[in-house]
């Protein structure tokens, strides 16, 4: 048993809340469904083993050659990851900042506030390799399986990396605070970890783009274009493909940069990172008492000011912006195509109509959420003089219209190429935006906004209905713009049919409301 306000006690304390919120995560706080997510765990790992080995098999029967090729794509994988390690970090060292709400408490006691926090930075670190594991280990198992067992070094890259990014990204959002302060930090923390979290992937298929007119990053990174650009192969930056392949001295040297980046950070702003929670803390709470600014009464009818309201609860979400901003951000690459082939062939903007409309349905799906299962005073909007019907259907119009401001643009220009596809493309963002919306309206639960990353968990019944009809009618408007009408009209069926099995087993309470 470790005493208390040692470093292990405190390790003992986050790791017993890292557990809680996954589990709450997995479960939405139902103790009986943790032995059935213990069997969905074994079955998607299971899965997700059969999968890489299907991918991995053709690359490495023979043998991995260790050219420029193949290390090309492991250090393109390998940055892939590092981008995702960092965005995940931000997101957690800004959570650490602005919801964590014990941390009054923690600074109150007589305790060091440097080893709360040296053990909390170190809990990120932790995350992170476990999260980087997950989706990147059966892909090393594979390798490993396939190949030989050197290619579980990647296991120690995973390591080293975490160490490297969680220091970056500590110190980036530390940067930001005391560059921006804490009032604009949580916003432009959001903004900058979205970017990074997709800046590789977006640029890569951008790049793939303007180099091959297609969004196939393979073929783009495979090119002789390229194999003739990158450096030698004995340039450091291969090193954390060679470490990745077997090459213990790097694997090694990788390690010891990493965990010698995370010391210094911890170094560095471990004393004086309980100041920036409590400056944070002093923004969210200096915000929740003051009073707004008066300004004038605008008279209107009560629709649209029930829009309004609904509008504004949208943009004042602290957590919005993290929440849907990376899906706005894949939009980019399909506005990139329609740029570079606006004028030529339509043909390969077909592929911009199931991106849209899929894209579309999944972010109506968590604005639903948010408008409808988020609601922050129910008992007050159940209370006033206005029907419910009113009021569902403002927060309906409130959806597709924040989805149409963002998908507008595009729209438009593809209007400009071809009208016709554009009002195949309208019609199935419609109907997937209205599918979703309406799926979360049947299987809606109070629950709190803070809840928007465990939604999934609220009903898994309503996360497959809402995937299965993006993925349907995504699927139903690319036929029907590639002239396959049959096909168009079975998938569309499939589509009517997910939302009719979905009204169907709705909880009755939703039903009767």
């Amino acid at each position: 048993m470790s005493q208390p306000a040692t470093l292990s006690w405190f390790a003992r304390h986050e790791i017993r809340l890292f557990w809680r919120d996954w589990i709450a995560m997995l479960t939405a706080g139902k103790r009986k469904r943790e032995s059935l997510i213990g069997v969905m765990a074994i079955a998607f790992l299971i899965f997700v083993h059969l999968l890489a080995h299907y991918l991995v098999s053709p690359l490495a029967q023979d043998g991995v050659l260790l050219d420029k090729t193949t290390m090309i794509f492991v250090t393109a994988s390998v940055f892939l990851y590092c981008t995702m390690m960092i965005s995940q970090a931000m997101e957690s060292v800004t959570r650490a900042f602005y919801a964590r709400s014990d941390l009054d408490l923690i600074l109150s006691s007589p305790i060091s506030a440097r080893r709360i926090f040296t053990v909390r930075i170190l809990a990120i670190a932790v995350a992170t390799v476990l999260l980087t594991t997950i989706l990147a280990g059966p892909f090393i198992n594979a390798f490993a399986y396939i190949d030989g067992p050197r290619w579980l070094a990647g296991y120690g890259v995973i390591f080293g990396l975490a160490g490297l990014c969680t220091a970056f990204a500590v110190l980036l959002t530390v940067g930001l605070f005391r560059t921006l302060g804490p009032k604009r930090t949580r916003l432009i923390s959001q903004v900058v970890s979205a970017v990074i979290g997709a800046a590789f992937v977006i640029g890569i298929q951008a790049a793939a783009i303007l180099s091959t007119g297609n969004l196939s990053r393979f073929s783009f990174l495979g090119s002789e274009r390229i194999v003739d650009t990158v450096p030698p192969l004995t340039s450091w930056v291969w090193w954390p493909a060679y470490a990745a392949a077997g090459d213990i001295p790097t694997l090694l040297s990788l390690i010891g940069v990493g965990l010698a980046a995370l010391a210094l950070t911890i170094l560095l702003c471990a004393k004086n990172f309980g100041d920036h929670v409590v400056a944070a803390s002093g923004v969210a709470f200096e915000s929740s008492t003051n009073r707004p600014r008066l300004s004038a009464f605008r008279q209107g009818s009560v629709k649209r000011t029930l829009r309004r309201k609904e509008w504004t609860l949208l943009r004042r979400d602290p957590w919005l912006m993290s929440q849907t901003l990376m899906q706005i951000l894949y939009l980019f690459p399909p506005a990139l195509l329609l740029w570079r082939n606006f004028g030529d062939s339509v043909g390969p903007l077909v592929i911009l109509t199931p991106v849209l409309v899929m894209a579309s349905g999944q972010l109506a799906g968590g604005l639903a959420w948010l408008a409808v299962s988020g609601e922050d005073a129910p008992d007050l909007m159940s209370s006033a003089p206005v029907s419910a019907r009113m009021i569902m259907g403002a927060k309906i119009e409130a959806v597709l219209g924040s989805v149409l401001i963002v998908v507008l643009p595009l729209l438009a220009a593809l209007a400009l190429a071809s009208l016709k596809l554009a009002a195949i493309t309208a019609a199935g963002i419609v109907v997937s935006a209205c599918s979703a919306t309406m799926i979360q309206i049947w299987f809606r639960a109070q629950a709190k906004r803070s809840d928007f990353r465990r939604r999934q968990t609220s009903s898994r019944l309503a996360t497959l209905a809402e995937a299965l009809s993006s993925i349907f009618w995504a699927s139903a408007a690319a036929l029907i713009a590639a002239a396959f009408f049959t096909y168009a009209a079975a998938t569309a069926f499939l589509a009517v049919l997910t939302l009719v099995c979905a009204w169907a087993v709705r909880p009755r309470r939703t039903a009767d409301a």
